[in-house]
């Protein structure tokens, strides 16, 4: 996993901290700033009083630091290291800055808003909703994404079509949530109306209760929604509020505006270059390719397009000691052999390797078939030798693809997590049940890598076993359309 993460001081208030250096984020704008340009508007009244503001704090220390949550949509370790959208805008705004980023993870909103209180950080930036009550005690910045308050429900059950009419279950949202408000006006037209207000209860946890039935109802934002709902088929929509929220930074209320003037300098270059767009589009667009196995798309695909990749997937395979079919499997869960397949992420290729990984495996066009299947063999071989070498196969193989897909310090996790319940962390089938977990806020803040998406793991894991199958079957019989090459095919 990239970066490392390091113990701060005065922790006691941080579950988890980790310090990032500036990248390159902020030249794509086409601009060179630092902190000493910025700090130039200010030079007429550095001179006029003797404490300094907070963006003169920043630049003193060199650090900014991030107060933030773990989430799909703000910050997570992922397979090549820290992702999320407000994580990389605030990556890109400690370039801006000139600073180091540190990061500053803690549980929910009733922590993260005191700790800015009590300058634990510069800023929060973690989704927070703008609510009329919340600006009376803090600053916000500009709004970078608008969404819509939604109800959730366990599909086949009854279906609420206002908010009166929550009041026939149980709801429940996370504690400190902005939805408060909304609950409280609804429940003087509608007195029965009452609700569960969850401590330590993230997105995924509040998704689970109502698919298992814990819940009735419950309330998150769409985009969550649109991110998690293929892990939790049994929760529908039932209806949006009217009115969508808009999501901004918090900083400290007061007379010193010096950092949130500056975050709206950035934004507005960020919304000029079109990046937040892109961002945007990014963090909020579902990720499609984990779908139950469709027979007769794969079928097609096989006659269509395996045929003149079979002997990239068989040289691949016989250079890393693994079978052809089970890296033709993972090919078409990545791309569906799709040379030219491109992520909203900005991975890519027939194994849909990130720029980082390609540079690391010395792959110079990802969209190359041959080199693309070489170097995602070998990235996959490489995890298969890092696991423990007690683990037995096939369990070994089912763990490396969950690794290839989600990151090893988080399939390291979901390990540690089934050895706690007492189950054997080298059996897949065990692993695999507690891979879920990882999105559990209860569970993934005790763990070194934190939040990850698990059940997108398991997902992917078992799409690659279906169509491995399939396949194998296939080759075993002799059936025609895996038989097929390229040099027989103008003849078949």
């Amino acid at each position: 996993m990239a970066g490392s993460r390091q113990a701060s001081d005065n922790m006691q208030d941080s579950p988890n901290s980790v310090r990032r250096r500036p990248g390159r984020f902020y030249l794509r704008l086409g601009l060179t700033a630092g902190l000493a340009l910025v700090l130039l508007t200010g030079i007429p009244w550095l001179f006029s009083r003797n404490t300094p503001n907070d963006l003169e704090r920043i630049a003193a220390r060199g650090e900014l630091i991030m107060l933030t949550r773990n989430s799909a949509s703000t910050y997570y370790e992922g397979v090549n290291g820290p992702a999320g959208l407000d994580y990389e805008l605030m990556q890109g705004f400690a370039e801006y800055l000139g600073v180091d980023l540190q990061i500053k993870l803690f549980n929910d909103i009733t922590e993260l808003l005191p700790a800015l209180t009590r300058r634990k950080g510069d800023l929060v930036a973690a989704g927070v909703t703008v609510t009329p009550t919340r600006q009376q005690a803090y600053r916000f910045g500009p709004a970078y994404q608008q969404t819509r308050p939604t109800v959730v429900y366990r599909r086949g059950g009854r279906r609420p079509a206002s908010l009166a009419e929550l009041a026939t279950g149980t709801v429940g949202i996370s504690a400190g949530s902005s939805y408060i408000e909304q609950l409280q006006a609804q429940q003087a037209v509608t007195p029965q109306l009452s609700w569960l207000e969850l401590d330590r209860a993230g997105i995924e946890d509040l998704l689970q209760m109502v698919s298992s039935g814990e819940l009735d109802y419950s309330i998150i934002d769409s985009t969550d929604l649109i991110l998690n709902q293929p892990f939790y088929p049994h929760v529908e929509a039932a209806f949006e509020f009217p009115q969508p929220d808009q999501l901004a930074w918090v900083f400290r209320g007061g007379d010193d505006d010096s950092l949130a003037q500056q975050a709206r300098v950035y934004f507005h270059h960020l919304e000029e270059s079109g990046l937040l767009a892109d961002l945007r589009t990014k963090y909020t667009t579902a990720d499609n390719t984990y779908n139950v196995v469709n027979t007769i798309v794969f079928q097609d695909r096989i006659r269509d397009r395996l045929p003149e990749l079979r002997g990239l997937f068989e040289l691949a395979a016989n250079n890393n000691e693994m079978d052809w079919r089970l890296l033709a499997a993972v090919g078409y869960q990545e791309s569906h052999w799709n040379p030219d397949a491109v992520s909203p992420t900005g991975v890519r290729g027939i194994m849909m390797l990130t720029r980082s990984t390609a540079d690391e495996l010395n792959v110079d066009d990802r969209r190359d078939p041959a080199q693309s299947i070489d170097g995602g063999s070998r990235y996959l071989s490489s995890i298969i030798a890092n696991l423990p070498q007690r683990i037995p196969e096939p369990d070994r193989i089912w763990m490396a693809l969950a690794a290839y897909n989600i990151g090893y310090g988080h399939l390291e996790d979901a390990r540690i997590l089934t050895e706690r319940h007492g189950g054997n962390p080298d059996r897949w089938d065990e692993v695999r049940e507690h891979l879920p977990l990882l999105s559990r806020q209860p569970h993934y803040e005790t763990l070194k890598y934190g939040y990850a998406r698990g059940s997108m793991a398991v997902r992917y894991v078992d799409n690659i076993r279906a169509y491995y199958d399939i396949l194998t079957w296939m080759d075993t019989r002799n059936h025609p359309l895996v038989a097929w090459s390229p040099d027989t095919r103008a003849d078949t």
